[in-house]
């Protein structure tokens, strides 16, 4: 993708552009900037979606003042008639089931992949929503069917409605009021405060959600990641204290362990990879309903990922759903043109080394890539071995 060249999905301005003038800044209305976009999925393909275990799926009701929230799966019955006002269903996720919501990530892939989290579908009845609320992610809004009305503004007070099953916000009040059509697309940077409602029947919006790691969330699952990797095996490091005197305070915390304490964990730093490889496995772990299944029969010379799989690098690492592995030379070049293109041709896949080679089709027994007959024919399984991830939360 050239980050210099006006997109008409930005309203004409190039990627570099929008990423210096938009991007956790200010939001971005663009009309038309998807023309003739389609759905894609039927409504009735969505409710059949919505009643699978493996689907994230949630019911949202409104009656006046009252909301109600049901987690999936929600069999069709669970689902309220078509015809009844102010109820949306929202499926997260609809990328990993079906290959037309993956190629919608597609244009937006001038962001980090590190930074997307999925494609989530609201489909609402007249006057369905969510309410007034505010989102810790970088979200794209793709109005693909009907009409809905978009209230924005910055949050002075962040506070919530007691008591209320969502997190509403007690206090809203918008600076923009635009409605969507089919086509229309806003961005919202993080903590942005919103509230869409449906205006007609059959309304459908594709929401491109990319994740806002917290600190202290990051740190948690980084810490524990580099304790895996820690020699447990190593028990010469048994903390001493040959030195210690008899106390008269037996409750205080001697100094001596306080400095053993800060040397350990200085320790799980010293090797300069540990964070690194900590960090993308973190970052290329598959979603928590994720499973993948053996290679197919069918197959070909040219290779690409599944859809499912989540592929990043480093400088000297390369990490595919929560595995780290070194590469160099020709094939850390061709294993990042994987990443980055998510496939290989069949003469790039002939230029790998025997090691490498041997290490995409152990990727293509496990189901994470596909042998296919041109890069560009898809080849996705279904879901079979499990990996997970924070999911987006609905507020």
């Amino acid at each position: 993708m050239d980050v210099d060249a006006p997109l008409t999905l930005l309203g004409g301005l190039s990627p570099a552009r929008f990423m210096r003038l938009h991007w956790q800044r200010k939001p971005l209305l663009v009309r038309q900037a998807w023309p003739g976009v389609a759905p894609p999925v039927a409504r009735a393909a969505l409710f059949d979606l919505a009643a699978r275990d493996d689907v994230e799926a949630r019911l949202v009701e409104r009656e006046g003042e009252r909301w109600r929230v049901r987690q999936g799966p929600l069999p069709r019955r669970a689902l309220p008639p078509v015809s009844r006002a102010a109820w949306t269903l929202l499926v997260q996720g609809l990328d990993l089931h079906l290959e037309a919501a993956h190629a919608m990530l597609a244009p937006f892939r001038f962001i980090p992949d590190a930074r997307l989290d999925d494609l989530m579908v609201s489909w609402a009845s007249p006057g369905g929503g969510v309410g007034p609320h505010l989102d810790a992610y970088d979200v794209f809004l793709i109005q693909v069917q009907g009409r809905r009305r978009w209230r924005v503004g910055r949050v002075a007070d962040p506070s919530w409605v007691e008591g209320a099953p969502l997190k509403l916000l007690q206090r809203f009040e918008p600076s923009f009021d635009w409605v969507l059509e089919p086509g229309d697309l806003l961005y919202l940077p993080p903590l942005w405060g919103h509230d869409g409602v449906a205006e007609g029947g059959d309304c459908m919006t594709c929401s491109v959600g990319f994740r806002v790691p917290a600190r202290v969330e990051l740190a948690r699952e980084l810490l524990l990641r580099l304790a895996d990797e820690l020699d447990v095996g190593d028990r010469s490091r048994l903390y001493r204290d040959p030195q210690q005197p008899a106390t008269t305070e037996p409750a205080r915390v001697p100094p001596a362990l306080l400095g053993f304490a800060r040397a350990a964990l200085r320790h799980a730093l010293d090797d300069p990879g540990a964070l690194e490889r900590a960090l993308g496995s973190i970052l290329s772990e598959p979603k928590a309903q994720v499973w993948f299944e053996g290679a197919r029969v069918a197959g070909g010379d040219a290779l690409c990922l599944d859809r499912r799989t989540r592929m990043v690098y480093d400088e000297r690492h390369l990490y595919i759903n929560g595995e780290a592995l070194r590469a160099g030379g020709r094939d850390a070049t061709l294993m990042r043109r994987l990443a980055d293109r998510r496939a290989l041709t069949a003469a790039d896949c002939r230029r790998l080394s025997a090691e490498a080679a041997a290490a995409l089709a152990g990727w293509v027994d496990a189901g994470w890539a596909h042998r296919v007959g041109a890069v560009s024919a898809p080849g996705h399984s279904p879901a079979r071995t499990p990996g997970r991830v924070a999911r987006r939360p609905v507020p």
